[in-house]
């Protein structure tokens, strides 16, 4: 499988991958399984630093964002781009795809990427929330694929028949998103 490691650490220890390569972020909500998640494709790093808040990155990027509902979560009705800061996401109900699980949780998917040019943050985990690198591999689509389906099941508390359908539409838009290996 493909090498994954915490963002934070790899952006530390000088052995970040500035070719390109995969980030993924995942919030989860302190009282509830209400849970956020984002991907970025991003290649050509140009520069990278620390900040208070997180890492700065100037390249390009394309982000794809999920979220993950609970049945009785108090504002499915409210747009993703409209909620609360720690829940919202850049698209209207129109713009994601929708999974309903067997519980009657959702799992709403953003059906384009988020063109990101020239910068883009990620924010410094806090908590259980998490950042990961993956670095660009020959096998890179089942590790992906390996990870929406674990991280849906076993952190966001997803149904595992509900997380595999969610993590193979996951995967087709990921597809999309690859960034082009360096000859």
């Amino acid at each position: 499988m493909g090498v994954v490691r915490e963002l934070f650490d790899t952006f530390n220890k000088g052995e970040f991958p500035m070719n390109g390569g995969y980030i993924v972020s995942a919030f989860f909500h302190e009282q509830s399984l209400y849970s956020k998640f984002e991907m970025i494709s991003y290649s050509n790093v140009k520069d990278i630093y620390s900040a208070d808040e997180g890492i700065t990155f100037q390249a390009d990027g394309q982000k794809i964002f999920w979220l993950v509902e609970p049945s009785n979560y108090p504002s499915k009705a409210t747009e993703p781009t409209y909620r609360n800061e720690g829940e919202k996401i850049p698209y209207r109900m129109n713009e994601v795809e929708i999974f309903t699980t067997k519980r009657q949780d959702r799992v709403l998917v953003g059906k384009k990427p988020v063109y990101s040019y020239t910068s883009f943050t990620v924010m410094k985990s806090r908590g259980q929330n998490y950042s990961y690198v993956f670095f660009m591999a020959d096998d890179i689509v089942p590790t992906m694929q390996n990870y929406f389906t674990k991280s849906l099941y076993d952190q966001a508390a997803v149904p595992n028949s509900d997380a595999k359908k969610v993590a193979q539409y996951l995967i087709e838009l990921f597809k999309k998103i690859i960034v082009k290996r360096p000859e």
